[in-house]
């Protein structure tokens, strides 16, 4: 049997997130800790194609491979649909190995949401009221939010329209740089992030929006 995959549980009255505290991106919700788990283990096959790009080898899983070692309270970002807590897990140091991996980690998340991107149709399957953005809405949103990430770890730079490939891709290659540095666990300088919050967060939003574009192309 391989080691079982660290798991933090952030849950609210009507959501809970399984994430795995050592895999930036791979965490998923559910309407209780038990779903959020099952979540979790549902997308590890899908998961594990992010961190092939990565270089990592990856623990394929089932569900009883998963072991719990933090849970914390949510807020209204968590019931909102965000992993929205930085956890004692997030507040490890980091060694400059560690902030390599990290980093690649990332950046193979934001390789996914583009390859999964270019390749959808524009119109999306709708959801069951009709709602639902299309493929190019849901690229806006992802940039624009990585605009905002950047902001929040520290990195100054002006406001680009989120079709500007060439600025979204120097911006990119700060972030990187950002979570490359080794660290004790405090937060990033001038952020309340600390870098292992930073990469799960920014890796959770491109695959979040990633997989849902998959889940809803006809």
């Amino acid at each position: 049997m391989t080691k079982p995959v660290a798991v933090s549980i952030e849950a609210s009255q009507k959501k809970s997130f399984a994430t795995a505290v050592d895999w930036p991106g791979w965490s998923r919700s559910g309407k209780s800790e038990a779903l959020a788990i099952e979540a979790l283990a549902s997308h590890a096959d899908r998961y594990a194609q992010v961190a092939k790009q990565a270089g990592e080898a990856f623990p394929m899983t089932d569900g009883d491979e998963f072991e719990v070692v933090e849970r914390l309270d949510g807020s209204g970002a968590t019931e909102f649909g965000v992993p929205s807590n930085v956890t004692e897990h997030d507040r490890r140091p980091i060694t400059a190995t560690e902030a390599d991996r990290l980093a690649r980690l990332v950046e193979a998340a934001w390789r996914t949401f583009d390859s999964i991107a270019t390749a959808a149709p524009e119109e999306l399957r709708k959801g069951p009221r009709g709602g639902g953005r299309d493929t190019s809405k849901i690229v806006d949103h992802v940039f624009g939010s990585e605009q905002s990430y950047a902001s929040t770890i520290g990195i100054k730079t002006k406001p680009f329209d989120t079709d500007d490939r060439p600025a979204l891709d120097t911006l990119r290659s700060a972030m990187l740089e950002v979570l490359r540095q080794p660290s004790d666990g405090s937060p990033i300088p001038n952020s309340k992030w600390t870098s292992r919050y930073a990469a799960h967060r920014i890796a959770w939003h491109a695959l979040d929006h990633a997989w849902e574009i998959e889940d809803r192309t006809d």
